[in-house]
């Protein structure tokens, strides 16, 4: 598919902006900040996807579809749409014809390191124009990098609330060496909005976990920031069945002993692997199938995870390990928790919500039991909605109120505070000037607005130059931002 002429990425009052600045104006500053949190649980939303965005857009879409173009057909194109859709009285064409003769896109990016949890009301980052042309620019981007942000930072903060709720239990009842980046997994793929949706938002995920059934998160991840599958863990897979697999079994077997038997001996001696067992009769797979398969579980090099699919997922999952644990038994771990025969495992693939998430871990601990006895599974649900107080709040860009601000700008020369301050509103009111984030003695983040571009020079300020005049002047690894995220214990 052709791409889109990147200048037409746009809303359509963008385009007729340019002309309505004042007259003189040589430079415009914009924030990206979270206004405001409609999750009492999240005041904190996670800094994640920009490099992604400045690779993709910045650099490769616009250089492919828009510098490397013919001046003719990036301007014609551009007139076409919006002569049609405005008018063309509506609009000009002449500062296309400038920003494509000028042979690179004149922004600069001054960000926070990703991985970095930000409060409410803190910028993000800062975008700014470096040639005094080009004023325009900054907000005429601020749709393609609102719509391209807000998702994968609130699925890396989504992440980053799960693994917050694995450590606190871990640390009760699991032994340090087991892995808690692999405690959980992402199985949203298939109830994202789009192909895009997923991977970005699975990407958001993997700053917290391991496991992800999501495929091209990995090369995604790779080709954004700076990892190789092959050299480190980027992300893990698993191995497992479904349920036409196991239906057209039953179907030709008459009966669910012989695929599982075949599983363990032939298919797959020496990888763990989850079987889906509910295609019938979970519990008597669990109770009478499973029984008879002990001398091949047991001699099994690798892990079988009994999978349920249906039901109260809480209780059918804890109940799992109950019954494993009478028919495999376990050890006791040095935290005095029980830990089932490495050849079990329970895991429930997709219905964990943060509240099912911590009942699991609360009933396992009161009974006894180590957490990581069990893998759960955060499916599309819970990765674009939260439950809070009996009420349903589904992940959109007003989540954290995300926007790009205007607030400052330079005319003829001049100094120019720029803001927004709505009587009714309050949420809404913008930062004035440009603005400087840095740690309290406390060690808070915190921004302190009302500089020039001056008087901003030298002060202390934790947004850095990360994009300038076409080119990713800061680049950053998957490792550094795993490890920024998780207070340097990720723990592969």
């Amino acid at each position: 598919m052709t791409r889109t002429n990147p200048m037409l990425l746009i809303d359509f009052y963008k385009a007729v902006h340019s002309d309505m600045l004042p007259d003189g104006i040589e430079r415009s500053v914009s924030y990206f900040t979270p206004r405001m949190s409609r999750v009492k649980m999240w005041d904190h939303v996670v800094m994640f996807g920009l490099q992604a965005f400045i690779k993709t857009y910045l650099i490769e879409y616009f250089n492919e579809a828009f510098f490397d173009r013919e001046p003719d057909e990036v301007v014609g194109t551009y007139d076409r749409v919006l002569g049609a859709a405005l008018g063309r009285k509506a609009y000009r064409t002449e500062k296309i014809e400038k920003l494509h003769g000028l042979g690179y896109l004149p922004i600069e990016i001054r960000a926070l390191p990703e991985g970095t949890k930000v409060p409410m009301h803190v910028p993000m980052f800062e975008i700014s124009n470096t040639h005094p042309d080009f004023a325009w620019l900054p907000q005429a981007l601020e749709s393609l990098i609102s719509a391209e942000l807000w998702h994968p930072m609130i699925s890396a903060t989504v992440g980053a609330a799960y693994r917050e709720i694995v450590n606190r239990y871990y640390d009760l009842s699991v032994d340090d060496a087991v892995s808690r980046a692999r405690a959980l997994g992402d199985f949203s793929f298939r109830g994202q909005e789009c192909l895009q949706s997923a991977v970005k938002s699975s990407a958001g995920w993997c700053l917290s976990f391991l496991n992800t059934a999501t495929v091209p998160a990995i090369p995604f991840l790779e080709q954004m920031y700076c990892c190789d599958c092959t050299r480190e863990p980027v992300a893990f897979g698993a191995v497992s069945t479904e349920h036409s697999v196991m239906c057209s079994n039953y179907a030709v077997d008459g009966d669910e002993i012989t695929l599982l038997r075949r599983l363990l001996t032939e298919i797959y001696p020496d990888t763990s692997f989850s079987a889906v067992l509910d295609s019938y009769d979970y519990w008597n797979v669990i109770d009478h199938v499973i029984p008879q398969l002990k001398k091949e579980i047991m001699a099994h090099n690798g892990c079988m995870l009994m999978r349920g699919d249906s039901g109260d997922c809480v209780e059918v999952v804890t109940k799992t390990v109950f019954r494993l644990w009478d028919i495999f038994g376990g050890t006791v771990n040095a935290k005095g928790y029980k830990v089932l025969d490495p050849h079990v495992k329970a895991i429930y693939g997709d219905s964990i919500t943060i509240q099912r998430c911590e009942e699991i871990y609360r009933i396992l601990i009161a009974n006894g039991f180590a957490c990581s006895n069990v893998a759960l599974g955060v499916g599309s649900f819970s990765m674009q909605c939260v439950e809070e107080e009996n009420v349903l709040k589904p992940f959109t860009r007003d989540t954290f109120s995300f926007c790009i601000k205007a607030t400052y700008c330079e005319v003829d020369g001049r100094p120019v505070p720029v803001f927004k301050d709505p009587k009714e509103g309050s949420f809404k009111k913008s930062q004035r000037g440009m603005c400087r984030v840095y740690r309290d003695e406390s060690g808070a983040l915190t921004f302190q607005d009302g500089y020039t571009g001056e008087g901003i020079l030298g002060k202390e300020n934790l947004l850095e130059t990360v994009f300038r005049d076409g080119v990713l002047l800061k680049e950053q690894s998957l490792a550094e931002i795993r490890n920024r995220l998780n207070d340097g214990d990720f723990g592969a």
